[in-house]
């Protein structure tokens, strides 16, 4: 018999990512908080008017599109635990955060820049994030998602992915971006081990799951083959390609719906061509 558990997406516009509301009749947990805190506060607005404790907030990596809102939902949720699945994505979190500050990339989200003696009114990064005990998330009234971190460097240095034996789900992170194009601004290496769990989670999942992306829409579990032959067409197109324009105008002719080309393709194609 399958437990209560209730699902809402939440699709942010900045970076087209998402974040995921799960609840039953007691309780709410949120995995990943938006890229900014204008987003996290319509996300939060929205956990508030369905009237029931906010319990976790699970961060699945350390890329800040995940996790900038995360002082919002602390802010309005003050009882929340803001939990990860391994040390190593809390370590990520705080240096990406640290990185950040140090290149201005925070003046516009001051409240996430470090707390330190120098910045006493800082996100208190280590304080206020913990791990998360037995690799599950469990609702009040006992529904469980599992979290599953032991894969190889790919988009992230450490991703989490989510499973929902109740709903029938596989939450894939950043391994899938549907319909958008996604981060390759990354290690050779790594586009080859994200090439290679594609095909595992193709070869492995159930086949009548349904799958949830990091950013983009739900997909069936074809969306793995197609995220495969998305990467193989951009290694081939960056490395045949004589410009950085002539890369971006190729992978826009090969995917003209996908999202985010002035932002994620462009540093991806910025990484592999040179001017």
């Amino acid at each position: 018999m399958a437990n209560n558990i209730n699902l809402q997406v939440y699709h942010g516009v900045e970076a087209t990512v998402n974040a995921y509301i799960f609840s039953d009749d007691q309780s709410i947990i949120l995995v990943d908080c938006l890229r900014n805190s204008n987003e996290a506060s319509k996300l939060a607005a929205q956990i508030k008017e369905m009237g029931k404790p906010l319990t976790h907030l699970f961060i699945t990596h350390g890329h800040p599109d995940h996790y900038t809102g995360m002082n919002v939902i602390k802010n309005e949720f003050p009882d929340v635990r803001i939990v990860v699945n391994a040390p190593e994505i809390k370590a990520d979190i705080i240096n990406f955060s640290t990185w950040m500050e140090s290149v201005g990339w925070l003046e516009g989200e001051p409240a996430l820049k470090p707390k330190t003696d120098a910045n006493p009114d800082g996100f208190d990064y280590e304080g206020n994030i913990s791990i998360l005990k037995r690799g599950k998330l469990i609702l009040a009234e006992g529904a469980e998602i599992e979290a599953f971190s032991n894969y190889e460097p790919t988009e992230c240095e450490h991703l989490t992915t989510l499973y929902s034996a109740d709903l029938k789900a596989f939450f894939s992170n950043d391994f899938v971006y549907n319909g958008v194009h996604p981060w390759l601004a990354i290690d050779k290496q790594n586009i080859e081990n994200w090439k290679n769990q594609l095909l595992e989670f193709a070869n492995v999942l159930e086949k009548d799951l349904t799958i949830y992306p990091g950013h983009g829409k739900p997909a069936d579990i074809t969306v793995f083959e197609k995220q495969l032959k998305y990467i193989n067409d951009f290694e081939a197109t960056v490395a045949a390609a004589k410009s950085r324009e002539e890369a971006m105008q190729k992978m826009q002719e090969l995917y003209p719906d996908y999202t985010q080309a002035d932002f994620l393709l462009v540093y991806s194609v910025n990484a592999f061509v040179a001017e």
